[in-house]
């Protein structure tokens, strides 16, 4: 019954434009912050690497996170010092304008479970519970928003009327 009102009443569709718009502000002036002030992620994932996320036990809880950040982050950290503002602002954007909500959610809430992983908390659960309920909402959550316009756009030039993805534009 709850997620039937969250994906189809148009009073949820209100309601979810509202946390929508107040996380993509979060989002975006999050990423412009980093896009104006010089960026530097390596100081962060350096402390992350040298200091990650222990049990009770004394052991690393997410040592194939941290073997990435050793691995692939800090060798690429000139990548992610653009990958990271740019998504943030990207995310923030989407989630404003209600364009590709669904995805934009997607990549804001992959963030936020990176930064949990990397053992930061500060907002990133409450962030990660309103963005679960705007992903299970899914186009309602940008019913009033670009997504009213766009993601039937995309429908049609994907799909054919029987539901299958088209191979080849007739």
């Amino acid at each position: 019954m709850f997620n039937s009102f969250l994906r189809e009443n148009k009073i949820a569709a209100g309601l979810l434009a509202v946390l929508r718009v107040y996380l993509g502000y979060a989002w975006m002036t999050a990423g412009w912050g980093k896009i104006t002030g010089g960026f530097d992620a390596s100081g962060f994932l350096k402390g992350v690497t040298a200091n990650p996320v222990m049990g009770p036990d004394g052991a690393v809880v997410y040592g194939t996170y941290v073997s990435f950040l050793k691995g692939v982050a800090l060798p690429n950290v000139g990548l992610f010092n653009v990958l990271v503002p740019w998504g943030e602002f990207l995310v923030g954007l989407g989630l404003i304008l209600g364009c590709l909500t669904t995805a934009a959610m997607f990549f804001g809430v992959l963030m936020n479970f990176a930064f949990l992983l990397a053992g930061t908390v500060s907002h990133n659960p409450t962030d990660i519970l309103m963005g679960v309920i705007i992903l299970a909402a899914g186009f309602n959550a940008g019913r009033y928003g670009l997504d009213y316009y766009v993601v039937p756009f995309i429908r049609k030039a994907i799909f054919k009327k029987d539901g299958n993805i088209l191979s080849q534009k007739a």
